[in-house]
């Protein structure tokens, strides 16, 4: 049997393709009478809605874009799956891309995307304000850990969870530490580190800035590499893959983790609960950043004037094995 559609329940109801529509997705226009035979035949045919059947009468295209900028780093499938969950309980599937850290190809992938998405969320996004709001256009978009005044985003606030992360290390004895800095395109990055030093400053410890560094696994055998080169007993890492390339280079030249030097990530992704040592990180709340961001992008899809809403959802910090006292020098 070939699969139903709108044509051929409108053949069967003698009624129009687009009544058929309407009857599913603007049911106040079509007459009762007319409704129930409709969705009868729906029912009888096994009948499924399609985006392409609400677009006859919305005229939207029934999908979502979003733009990651790096689908190998493991903090994006977590967000992709909770976008995507939020996404089809509304009946929106989700049209995934990714930028590979190029800020001019995600530009250019927001452009392509108009008139093929009803809106896009992009993910920590590394095009300058300028590009994105140029690229964007009138095309409704939500940006997830990233502000812009003029869009709605909603961001993970790391501050107080890495101000506790800090605490945590002082109280084990650390005073000297290292700042692992991520991207230099990254607003995550930036905000993450600003958190940072304003702990160290008011507990007037050590903070040795290093980078930045690329979010990658390579990137943070690099960092790690340059830890060793100072004195630093701790080390905040810009996130998880970037603190298990520190791990791996610790152990590599064998340095013990936690004995000789502590490591803390940030995300807690599922990398951070399954190397070893399990790594001391700050978690994010992964379901609320994806349904919250889908839940923005509709609102701003049905009211494109609206004033942009801005939320913050808090981490909390999440205490492993990856860090311990400070060593004590003889």
């Amino acid at each position: 049997m070939s699969r139903a559609t709108i044509y051929s329940i409108a053949e069967i109801c003698g009624v129009s393709a687009a009544t058929v529509s309407r009857a599913f997705n603007r049911p106040e226009l079509v007459s009762p009478e007319v409704r129930a035979r409709i969705l009868s035949a729906a029912r009888e045919l096994d009948y499924q809605p399609s985006s392409a059947a609400r677009g006859l009468v919305t005229g939207r295209a029934g999908l979502i874009g979003l733009i990651v900028p790096d689908i190998t780093n493991p903090f994006f499938p977590l967000l992709v799956r909770a976008i995507q969950r939020t996404a089809d309980r509304i009946g929106s599937p989700v049209m995934l891309v990714d930028a590979e850290e190029s800020a001019a190809a995600e530009s250019r992938m927001v452009k392509q995307l108009r008139g093929r998405v009803d809106g896009v969320i992009l993910a920590s996004p590394r095009s300058p304000a300028a590009a994105l709001r140029e690229a964007g256009g009138d095309l409704p978009c939500v940006l997830v850990n990233r502000t812009l005044r003029e869009l709605p985003s909603v961001v993970c606030d790391n501050t107080a969870a890495l101000y506790d992360a800090g605490e945590h290390l002082y109280k084990l004895g650390h005073r000297s530490f290292a700042l692992l800095a991520g991207p230099s395109a990254s607003w995550a990055a930036a905000r993450r580190s600003q958190a940072i030093r304003r702990w160290a400053r008011g507990r007037e410890v050590e903070l040795i800035e290093l980078g930045p560094f690329r979010a990658s696994f390579k990137g943070g055998r690099r960092a790690g590499e340059a830890l060793l080169a100072t004195g630093a007993t701790a080390a905040f890492a810009f996130d998880d893959l970037m603190a298990c390339g520190v791990l791996a280079e610790l152990h590599a030249r064998g340095v013990a983790v936690p004995g000789e030097r502590s490591v803390i990530g940030c995300d807690d992704v599922l990398l951070a609960q399954t190397v070893t040592p399990a790594l001391t990180t700050v978690s994010a709340p992964f379901a609320d950043l994806g349904r919250t961001a889908v839940e923005m992008l509709i609102r701003h899809i049905e009211a494109p004037g609206a004033t942009p809403e801005q939320r913050r959802l808090p981490g909390a910090f999440t205490p492993r094995s990856s860090t311990g006292p400070a060593r004590t020098r003889g």
